[in-house]
């Protein structure tokens, strides 16, 4: 059972977790010591401890938060979606806002880092893993025409994946969320049977 002081720990950590969030995004942390750190949080370095155990760890850890309250996120609002066609629209639209606040140099810093690139890629992954369940559903209810579900999903985790490393804005300029609108009016554009062929989305 949680006593008082373990809840105002355990609160007082996902403060700092989420205030190191908004720094990262908006300036990266490459550049960042565990110094600059605490005195931009007005805390010390024993409080950035408690979080994790070195300056690497401790962007693990934050990137990882990130990722996680920004699938939260995502995941409401695509439970409020009506329809697979809806869930992919409003799952892209709700990607691109929660990218929207990471700056250049914190994506450039994410890749740049073999641990905390790996979380992203596995959010990446997890993204096409969620649009091919969406197809894979609207295909059998024939809302969509008749696709490879897998090919489909592996080729929007791949796109996500250019989006978050810049590629994609490097290649077009288009910017991120541009890019998922894009993405999302491609995506369902082809997935779109024939009007004669065409159900009603439950």
């Amino acid at each position: 059972m949680d006593t008082p002081e373990g809840g105002r720990r355990g609160a007082r950590r996902a403060e700092l977790l989420d205030r190191l969030v908004d720094m990262f995004l908006a300036e990266g942390f490459a550049h960042f010591t565990l110094d600059d750190l605490a005195a931009r949080l007005h805390c010390s370095k024993s409080t950035l401890y408690a979080l994790a155990g070195s300056k690497d760890q401790l962007a693990v850890r934050v990137v990882a938060h990130y990722f996680k309250k920004a699938t939260d996120s995502i995941e409401h609002r695509v439970a409020q979606a009506c329809g697979a066609a809806e869930q992919v629209r409003t799952y892209l639209e709700a990607a691109a806002e929660e990218l929207r606040p990471a700056s250049r140099q914190c994506i450039d810093d994410i890749a740049a880092n073999l641990a905390t690139r790996a979380t992203y890629e596995s959010n990446a992954q997890a993204a096409a893993d969620r649009i091919r369940g969406f197809i894979g559903d609207g295909v059998r209810r024939g809302v969509f025409r008749e696709v490879h579900a897998g090919f489909v999903g592996e080729m929007v985790g791949r796109t996500i994946a250019g989006i978050q490393r810049g590629e994609i804005t490097e290649r077009t300029g288009l910017a991120d969320a541009e890019a998922f609108a894009a993405l999302s009016q491609f995506l369902l554009g082809g997935l779109t049977p024939e009007p004669s062929a065409a159900v009603e989305d439950p």
